[in-house]
């Protein structure tokens, strides 16, 4: 059976392989997971460019790990999807 997730952008679930998860672990950094695996609160998000813009637009990962995210986390994420 798969894994399905949501996107904290869009709200659609998806497999999980299909989504970028970024991770918050106990000391507040936050990164994007490759593995999928790593210890810590996680989030996923389309690898889609519209799916990235509503997220940066609305702050959704602030609201996921309920903190204050720096602009260089959501550079990383873009850079993760767009490949930029």
């Amino acid at each position: 059976m798969e894994k399905l997730r949501m996107c904290i952008a869009c709200r659609q679930m998806q497999d999980k392989k299909d989504l970028l998860r970024v991770v918050k672990d106990k000391e507040n950094n936050i990164f994007i997971d490759l593995s999928g695996k790593m210890n810590g609160r996680g989030a996923y998000i389309c690898k889609d460019e519209q799916c990235l813009n509503k997220c940066i637009k609305q702050k959704s990962f602030n609201k996921a790990f309920k903190t204050n995210i720096d602009e260089v986390v959501y550079d990383s994420i873009k850079e993760a999807i767009l490949g930029k």
